[in-house]
């Protein structure tokens, strides 16, 4: 049975822009819950909050608050260096609204479960445009991407960043390490940067991004988050990391920027109307190819 929760300051607005309130947050985050909490339980969750709205300051936030009810689950974090802690695990819909009331805009989860850290459950694309890209550059990186794990006959799943960029999904679900996946997405960035250049960049350095998409592959590490889907977004007018079907991502190739946003009701409607199209990346068990497996055994 659903608790009766409080929301304090429901009528604080913190998308001032769009003039969207702690309310309707809490409102997004209850109803789109039946899609969403499946895909953050039992993971350690990061929270990028913003008690003073979008156009305040945020603070990342991964350990659970101390004031926590007892009800909200706790996951123990271990660190290669320094003591572990205590996360938030979203296990219910009360939890997404009791976190909506913290002005937890952004849901930051682990990739893998808590109860096994140090083994993805999916492996991650981050691609993020350096302006005068967009959206359109995402979309036709994505489709290569797709191409290339389809040879290396692995299924992927994309979704929108909510932001600027765009991300794409291999689920596995089965007994792969985080130094497989970290191997295997930079291996493969760099077959599309070659494949791909000048549009593509795998570095991290900032000035070699304008103008090109920067494939992150080192978002595959046991102490890193990636945004979660159905999340949020802190940009002026309210977003949320949106499911796309691959149809959606090769049509919006050359498209811009302003392509693939979804506003909240936008992305409920996706939902009534499609279900969770991201469902495949927590339901779908894949293995490495042999052929892969021998390659990134023999890596020096």
């Amino acid at each position: 049975m659903a608790r009766a929760l409080p929301v304090s300051n429901p009528d604080k607005v913190l998308y001032p822009d769009a003039g969207f309130t702690k309310a309707d947050v809490v409102g997004y985050y209850r109803a789109v819950a039946p899609v969403l909490v499946p895909h953050l339980k039992g993971r350690a969750l990061t929270l990028r909050r913003f008690p003073d709205g979008v156009d305040g300051e945020s603070f990342f936030e991964k350990r659970c608050p101390a004031h926590a009810p007892d009800w909200v689950a706790k996951v123990e974090v271990t660190r290669s260096s320094g003591p572990s802690y205590r996360a938030c695990s979203v296990e219910d819909a009360d939890t997404l609204v009791w976190l909506a009331n913290l002005a937890a805009l952004e849901l930051h989860p682990s990739l893998a479960l808590a109860a096994d850290p140090d083994r993805p459950t999916t492996m991650v694309f981050d691609l993020d445009p350096g302006p005068p890209a967009a959206i359109g550059e995402c979309a036709e990186v994505a489709c290569n991407l797709r191409r290339l794990l389809e040879d290396l006959e692995l299924e992927s799943v994309a979704k929108t960043s909510g932001l600027k960029g765009m991300q794409v999904y291999v689920p596995f679900n089965t007994d792969v390490d985080f130094d497989t996946t970290k191997t295997l997405s930079h291996t493969i960035g760099l077959i599309l940067q070659k494949q791909m250049r000048p549009l593509v960049v795998t570095t991290m350095s900032k000035g070699e991004r304008p103008g090109k998409v920067f494939i992150d592959w080192s978002q595959n590490d046991r102490a890193k988050t990636t945004v979660s889907v159905y999340s949020l977004r802190a940009r002026e007018h309210p977003s949320a990391s949106t499911p796309l079907t691959w149809d959606e991502v090769e049509k919006a190739v050359g498209a811009g920027k302003e392509a693939l946003v979804f506003s909240p009701q936008e992305v409920l409607g996706r939902v009534e109307r499609s279900g969770d199209l991201f469902a495949p990346v927590r339901q779908r068990h894949q293995k490495l190819p042999e052929a892969v497996s021998r390659l990134l055994e023999s890596r020096p």
